[in-house]
């Protein structure tokens, strides 16, 4: 029977009596933690949290990186009712402050000593009581949950089941902040059917279960991770937690998943790590021509199919198994989410073997609307809407969706959750179209469209995600907005930048002097010109600004899910955006696009 409520898939992972339903690194190996240690675990902080007055309705936070106690901490909330409110572990005291008094959240869970600081620091602004922490820290102003965890019964609890059933699809699951891409972050309320209907469906066609691996590194604050998660246990798939993204190199070598779910940004870097090594002659031009064999294999890949040929056999042998390997070696299933993939990246993949499910949806619709699966995968595209959603395209190319896993509204927000409808369709956000053979494609956000002066849209999507393919590229974004012509700015990628620059005489003593370097500009001036030749004319990049950073979620120019914050990154660089919009004009006139 398929789940109604996040409960049933709790229920489903501990009555598999599974050896190994999740794992985490403690010193130098890898420690089980078995279904009946998981749920004498989920039932002891469970039961705290009723004795301290919690229940149905109730908010709590959670403030971890991903450990098998944020999955324990999640569970035990809702068995008992509790409404989850996962906050990111990179955000500021007064981020977090705002959230909590949001939420109204009356106890939260903190992974260390430096995010219980935080919360001690800020708590008189809340209405929050309890504060439990993970690690062993020395505090008379915490609560220890391991503590609670090893007070769990070792038996089944069953008052604590009964009350776990007896919730309903109908019932408030989590309230998930949204990353803040445009604006101040929105809870959207998710219940527990929103999301057991969307986990029905999520992983249908492929073929996930027991003896399987996955690693668990995206932060699951972000509602892409959690939901994989929940996915995968349910499925019986085994999680391997890493708290810091800089462990998980090690990690995917250690434990050697079987299945990769990662977000554009982490496929972007193992694809410059591969282009970095083959750097220089003679290896440039045999990666060049290794490349061009997987090329014209490549339709084989995306069916699926390993190629019959010998010299592909040779290629892989040399160079796409060598990516393969960084990667663990054992991964068959590769998922892609959170943000758009870009073509040029999924068709490099493809080139080398690698055949990546990019799907797609959004925190609110729990969050996914449509995935590529083995039987129905079409590149350049995010593959066909679940079996229980639907969608349609609006006339002005807004991509509608409605059904079981849409959200019921923002917290506390009737007016932006009354205007988020349209007649019963929740509205994206996101431009798109369905093809003939039911593929939905994702253009760009419908606010991130760039208006010329002159009248044109230009979608920076695309644009961005093609330069970003350039391996001295680490971020792009289209300026142009309100403006006669397109430009864009640029962060490089600085370590191979930096190499470039030492090969070919380029003095600098800081970041700065080596951005503002002509042979550095002409460089980047060249890249996007050779660029341009594929453009529209009203499309193509008249001016490239060079910065001197590396975007961060602690500058503001990234979330905390590493998606791109268009609107703070050009209100950071609006002064030199301006001088260069204002040296273009006194250069050179530009006629309006």
């Amino acid at each position: 029977m398929s789940p109604q409520t996040l409960n049933d898939i709790f229920f489903a992972i501990v009555e598999r009596n599974h050896p190994q339903v999740t794992m985490y690194r403690q010193a130098i190996q890898w420690v089980p933690v078995s279904s009946q240690e998981f749920y004498r675990d989920v039932a002891g902080v469970a039961r705290a949290l009723r004795s301290w007055g919690i229940g149905r309705g109730d908010r709590v936070a959670i403030l971890s990186e991903n450990r098998p106690e944020w999955t324990i901490a999640d569970f035990a909330c809702l068995l008992i009712g509790a409404v989850v409110v996962p906050i990111y572990a990179t955000v500021t005291g007064e981020q977090t402050a705002y959230i909590l008094c949001d939420s109204g959240a009356r106890a939260v869970f903190v992974s260390t000593e430096k995010q219980l600081q935080k919360v001690l620091g800020i708590q008189r602004q809340t209405a929050t009581e309890q504060i439990v922490v993970m690690d062993a820290v020395e505090t008379a102003h915490a609560h220890h949950m391991h503590r609670l965890m090893q007070d769990g019964p070792t038996q089944r609890d069953p008052e604590l089941d009964i009350g776990a059933r007896s919730l309903g699809p109908d019932d408030l699951a989590t309230i998930i902040y949204t990353s803040g891409t445009t604006g101040t972050p929105k809870g959207a309320m998710l219940t527990h059917g929103n999301m057991a209907s969307n986990i029905n469906c999520s992983l249908a066609g492929f073929a996930v279960g027991p003896g399987q691996t996955s690693i668990s590194f995206l932060p699951l604050s972000h509602v892409t991770a959690r939901h994989v998660d929940f996915a995968m246990l349910y499925h019986g798939v085994t999680l391997a937690y890493v708290p810091f993204v800089e462990q998980l190199q090690r990690a995917l070598l250690e434990v050697q998943p079987t299945i990769f779910v990662g977000v554009p940004r982490v496929y972007e870097k193992v694809h410059t790590q591969a282009d970095l090594k083959a750097q220089g002659f003679p290896k440039s031009l045999i990666y060049r021509w290794l490349l061009r064999v997987g090329r014209k294999y490549r339709a084989e890949t995306l069916k699926g199919r390993t190629p019959d040929s010998l010299v592909w056999r040779l290629a892989d042998r040399l160079v796409y198994s060598k990516v393969r390997e960084g990667m663990g070696g054992r991964a068959e299933l590769f998922i892609s989410g959170g943000a758009p993939l870009g073509r040029e990246l999924a068709e490099w993949y493809a080139s080398i073997g690698i055949r990546i499910h990019e799907g797609y949806g959004l925190t609110e619709t729990s969050p996914v609307i449509a995935v590529n699966t083995p039987a129905a995968h079409k590149l350049g595209t995010v593959g066909k809407p679940l079996a229980n959603v639907e969608v349609r395209i609006a006339p002005d190319g807004e991509v509608l969706v409605r059904g079981p896993s849409v959200f019921k509204g923002y917290w506390n927000r009737p007016e932006e959750t009354r205007n988020a409808f349209e007649d019963g369709w929740f509205k994206t956000g996101d431009i798109g179209n369905l093809d003939a053979d039911g593929f939905l494609s994702i253009t760009d956000r419908k606010k991130d469209l760039i208006k010329t002066s002159g009248g044109k849209f230009i979608a920076p999507q695309p644009i961005e995600n093609s330069l970003k393919h350039n391996v001295l590229v680490a971020e792009a974004v289209v300026l142009g907005d309100k403006r006669k012509f397109p430009s864009v700015l640029i962060s490089p990628y600085f370590s191979l930048l930096e190499d470039w620059a030492r090969a070919n005489q380029v003095t600098f003593a800081s970041r700065q002097e080596l951005v503002a370097h002509p042979k550095v500009r002409a460089l980047y001036e060249g890249i996007v010109a050779d660029f341009n030749q594929t453009m529209a004319r009203f499309e193509k990049l008249k001016r490239v600004l060079l910065v001197a950073e590396e975007f961060s979620a602690e500058t503001g120019t990234l979330t905390a899910s590493l998606k791109m914050r268009r609107r703070a990154v050009e209100e950071r660089y609006r002064r030199e955006i301006d001088e260069m919009y204002e040296q273009a004009e006194r250069e050179a006139p530009v006629a309006q696009e």
